[in-house]
């Protein structure tokens, strides 16, 4: 996904016509946030427990170059609120109101 990680400036009234309300929008778009950067940690975590060494010796503690680029890469991924929000205003996350839901029943 190829995002603009600069500042944006963003049009208040454009993310609160998304779903009516602008405090809404930022509350979506912050669970979406927290959905990516779990899934972010995850994956960053997997990737990285397979340099996990059980041995503490000095000698085999070690930098390395291939554990420090994924690193590297993680840190150079536009941050999961940047993607929440092109979501969002890209129509790429659904929400629902359970309360409506439940009265249609």
């Amino acid at each position: 996904m190829a995002v603009n990680p600069s500042i944006i400036t963003r049009d208040l009234d454009k993310i609160a016509e998304k779903s009516g309300n602008l405090y809404e929008s930022i509350y979506i778009i912050s669970q979406r946030a927290k959905q990516i950067s779990t899934s972010m940690k995850e994956e960053l975590n997997n990737k990285l427990s397979e340099f996990a060494s059980t041995v503490d010796n000095l000698e085999e503690v070690f930098e390395n170059k291939e554990q420090i680029e994924i690193s590297k890469f993680y840190e150079r991924m536009p941050k999961p609120t940047t993607l929440a929000m092109e979501e969002f205003m890209e129509d790429k996350v659904m929400f629902r109101y359970p309360d409506e839901e439940e009265q249609e029943k």
